[in-house]
């Protein structure tokens, strides 16, 4: 186990609040490490006593929160007692000490418990550390001849080293660990956009998170693949889930690297069914030709793939091109899906298609037949649309097969 998932670590702990604790854990460390280091300063300008034990109990309290969080597997009560003792008890030292400049404002550390506030609680919190830690500055501020008569005599190089000391290690403090909580922010952000990006368009992701309410487009012309693994049900009925898992995995992470190489998108996968749409914003211009290379390429992949018995898979692959509305369903487990008779009719090509065969709608073999090998595969029942005619794509024809799916795309 890292140092990182040590602390206070639940294996249900989410990568942000990892974060929050293995950030909580370093000030922490880092400000008892302080407190000792000025305890000790201090005893030696000040002699054993309250202005040195006052670091010393800093420290001391700190660690046993921390001993605390790390059992209770919650970071808050560190979280809280950081916030209260850095506030708190560097504004004793600071009056024990003296006036602001007596002491070399000490009270710069209590600003880190508006920081701690703002990272680890709310706005609205933070806001009231903030209030807390003011109040202690205007007294301090307001009272300081007091506070100078019944303090410490300290020579005027020692109140310059204090004063250089505190803040700048203070502000180090406050620099590094904010720093590194927001670059740890940034970067959940950026993994976050980028698992949205693989279930969604990036137009439509960017749409997600700025607009509310229901997001749909309407498309006049896009191509829809859809791909089943043929008799996977009955191979997985003796496969153990880990292996039926990673076979899948296997087969459709080939299946996507494909889709990504031919500027193609996909939208989800179904059971052993993986589905492909060509004409969403960010995918080529060319979106049924590259279909069309994509199905042909699958079906080689395929090939490549074996099974624990050591047969090759199979696949039926059918395509359709036509106008489709596409949009997010859902307020939770969100997802991006296309309808119309378009998609229906591409998901029954794939359904009556030929077993490691390619079938397409009319409309895709007229589109296609200049530059295609086809086999007429003639009427078939569509539930809904009663018969219709079916075509069976063999190949690029001669001439065409040289060319790459990326000549063809403009890649």
């Amino acid at each position: 186990m890292s140092i990182r998932t040590f602390f206070a670590f639940e294996q249900t702990d989410s990568d942000e609040i990892r974060s929050e604790k293995f950030t909580i854990f370093l000030m922490s460390c880092s400000c008892c490490f302080a407190g000792v280091a000025w305890s000790v300063m201090y005893y030696f300008v000040f002699g054993a006593g309250l202005i040195a034990a006052l670091p010393l109990s800093f420290a001391v309290i700190v660690g046993a929160a921390l001993v605390i969080s790390h059992l209770s597997k919650s970071h808050r009560v560190l979280v809280y007692t950081q916030i209260i003792c850095i506030i708190y008890i560097t504004t004793l030292i600071q009056w024990s000490i003296g006036g602001v400049f007596d002491s070399g404002f000490v009270l710069a550390w209590a600003y880190c418990g508006p920081v701690i506030a703002l990272m680890f609680l709310s706005l609205r919190y933070s806001f009231i550390w903030l209030i807390l830690y003011l109040l202690n500055v205007f007294i301090t501020v307001i009272f300081d001849d007091f506070f100078s008569a019944h303090g410490e005599t300290v020579s005027q190089s020692t109140k310059v080293l204090f004063l250089a000391l505190n803040i700048s290690v203070s502000s180090i403090v406050v620099f590094v660990f904010a720093g590194y909580f927001v670059s740890s922010a940034l970067r959940e952000r950026e993994n976050a956009n980028r698992l949205l990006l693989n279930i969604m368009p990036a137009r439509t992701a960017r749409e997600l998170k700025n607009k509310k309410g229901v997001i749909a487009e309407e498309y006049d012309d896009i191509s829809v693949l859809f791909a089943d693994i043929a008799g996977f049900t009955e191979y997985s009925d003796d496969l153990p889930p880990d292996e039926l898992v990673a076979k899948l995995n296997e087969i459709f992470s080939r299946f996507d690297e494909l889709t990504e190489k031919h500027r193609l998108e996909k939208i989800k996968t179904v059971g052993d069914e993986y589905m492909v749409v060509g004409g969403l914003p960010g995918s080529t211009r060319d979106h049924l030709r590259a279909i069309a290379y994509l199905s042909l390429d699958m079906l080689h992949a395929i090939k490549e793939i074996s099974r624990a018995d050591g047969q090759s898979f199979s696949l039926r692959i059918g395509i359709n091109s036509g106008p489709a509305v596409a949009g997010v369903i859902g307020k939770s487990k969100f997802a991006y899906d296309l309808w119309g008779d378009t998609v229906n009719v591409a998901s029954r090509m794939e359904a009556n298609g030929k077993i490691d065969h390619v079938q397409v709608s009319d409309i895709v073999y007229e589109a296609l037949k200049d530059d295609f090998m086809f086999e007429a595969r003639g009427p078939i029942a569509i539930k809904g649309k009663g018969m219709m005619q079916a075509h069976i794509l063999l190949a690029r024809k001669t001439g065409y097969a040289a060319k790459s799916a990326g000549q063809l795309t403009g890649k």
